[in-house]
Formats: structure tokens, sequence, C-alpha cells
């Protein structure tokens, strides 16, 4: 618990994370990696990664298990982008099961991004999928700040982001 609230992580909470990512063209591997561990400092796989030379690029599927959420998690809780990551990270929960995206160009500084659905920005993205039973509640605590006592929010309600990434209006 810090400053009375509780800080969560996906480590023994139940719920499995999975980080995936390509590698591919002039793409390097050393910098793809840095970036992820800006946000996934124990993110860790057993690829021997290969920086791309004139006439040989890279091409590799990346793919990182169960690293701890705190520093991503304190990320969206530094950068105040609380009920946009609600938002983004329950769009396509299933049950107990979601995905999103992370940009990478906004990883490589320690920021959070999460890209437009069906765009594709400069420098990539990391997928992240999450699956856990009561995942729902997990992804609103994860999220929760003292803003929600005053305006109540929850996964899908009349308050979520439209489509294409715009703020809902209200009063």
């Amino acid at each position: 618990m810090v400053g009375g609230r509780l800080r969560l992580s996906g480590i023994g909470e139940g719920i499995s994370i999975n980080i995936a990512t390509r590698v591919s063209g002039a793409d390097s591997s050393d910098k793809v990696l840095q970036a992820l561990q800006h946000l996934f400092p124990d993110a860790a796989n057993d690829a021997d990664p290969h920086e791309p030379h004139f006439g040989q690029g890279s091409d590799e599927d990346w793919q990182f298990l169960n690293p701890s959420m705190t520093t991503f998690l304190g990320a969206l809780h530094e950068q105040r982008i609380l009920d946009t990551a609600l938002d983004a990270m329950s769009k396509h929960l299933n049950n107990d099961s979601t995905s999103f995206e992370l940009s990478r160009q906004a990883a490589s500084v320690g920021k959070v991004a999460f890209p437009i659905p069906g765009d594709s920005p400069l420098g990539g993205v990391f997928r992240i999928e999450l699956k856990g039973e009561g995942l729902a509640q997990w992804i609103e605590a994860a999220t929760w700040h003292p803003g929600r006592t005053q305006v109540p929010r929850t996964i899908n309600d009349e308050r979520t982001m439209d489509d294409d990434g715009e703020a809902s209006t209200w009063h």
C-alpha cells in the first residue's frame, strides 16, 4: 500500500501476462528490448537478438511471459491516463481475457501510449494479452484514482472513449 492506495502488479494476483512484438526490417533488437524494459523492467525472452545490417534486416517474433506490471501501472498513474487506460485495456475484454497495444516509440522514453485501433504507429507496437478470473474488476482496480469517487467509471460505461479514440462528452 502506497499513500493509502493498493498498488497492483499482476504477479500473484491470478493474472497471466503475455507481451508479443515483431522485430522486423530495420528495427534494432536492442532498442526494442530497451523500450519494453522501460515499462516492464523484468521482461526477458530466450531470443538471441540480431541487429539488422545492410542487406539483412531483422525478422523475429518475440514473446515475454508474466513480467511484473508494476512499472507500467505506475506510469499510468504518473501520466494521469487512468481513464484512458481503463478504456483501452478493456476494449477487447471477453470474459476473463483482453488484449491491447502499446506504442513502442512512446515506450522507448518510458511513456505509455495506446494506439488507436487499426492504426500502425511508427516504430511498431507491443501487444499485451491479459487473462485471469475477475479480470474486469482487476483492470478497474489497477486504474482506479480518487477522481472516481466524484465521477465513477466502470468498463463500458457511458463515458467510454469512442472507437476513434475521441473522449465521450459528458456533463
